[in-house]
């Protein structure tokens, strides 16, 4: 029972970031607009060399959703601590380790999975193929997750300081060095006909790692920031 208490209290965590961020359809629209633009320029100004396009495609297109993920991470925690809702909930029944699970599931819902579904489409801009398109798609899927859990860290840590937007990237950033590496490794690895499932495979180990170890460390940072 206390179990089936536990999803309840996550599931709802998650419907009601769900629905402040319709309400704030201007901050998910900025991270969409923000990958598409970014993403976008780099054909433009480089031109039709494809051979040259299919090389700096995996970077760029990493680089970018790294960046648009960034974006909103100082938002993770804030408004709840400002207006005194994660006070009450970490005072509450209920595990403030539940709600940093659900905001950490919503912020990739609203930021790395859309992400994910429109890599394919910015990716034909740089000549890829079918193949090359699935396994971006699956790559960043599998390693937005991690930029989540682990910014949902930096968040926590700078929750309450002044200029915290800057604090995050600089504490998130370095840690983000080697999802970066092996899921624009993927990319590359197949474009090179190597295969990329050593690269998913270890991206999926970090996602593991990360979701294991990611919720506790937030969850301590959060209760400091509280004190």
């Amino acid at each position: 029972m206390r179990e089936a208490g536990l999803w309840q209290s996550f599931g709802a965590a998650v419907r009601r970031d769900l629905l402040l961020a319709m309400r704030r359809k201007s901050d998910v629209l900025t991270t969409l607009f923000f990958f598409v633009i970014v993403s976008s320029l780099f054909p433009l100004g480089i031109g039709p060399e494809t051979d040259m396009l299919r090389r700096i495609a995996p970077g760029v297109l990493w680089v970018g959703a790294l960046l648009a993920t960034m974006l909103s991470l100082n938002r993770l925690f804030a408004a709840d601590y400002i207006d005194g809702t994660l006070e009450q909930i970490a005072l509450s029944a209920v595990p403030l380790g539940v709600l940093v699970a659900g905001k950490v599931a919503a912020h990739w819902l609203l930021a790395g999975l859309p992400l994910a579904l429109l890599s394919p489409v910015l990716g034909l801009q740089f000549d890829m193929s079918p193949r090359t398109l699935a396994v971006l798609a699956a790559s960043l899927a599998i390693g937005t997750p991690v930029l989540s859990l682990i910014g949902a860290i930096g968040a926590a840590l700078t929750l309450g300081v002044r200029g915290g937007g800057v604090l995050v990237s600089l504490l998130v950033l370095p840690l983000y060095i080697p999802v970066l590496i092996f899921g624009a490794g993927a990319v590359e690895a197949d474009i090179s006909g190597l295969g990329a499932g050593a690269h998913l495979s270890l991206l999926a180990a970090m996602l593991a790692l990360a979701g294991f170890f990611a919720p506790w460390a937030t969850t301590a940072a959060l209760r400091i920031a509280l004190e």
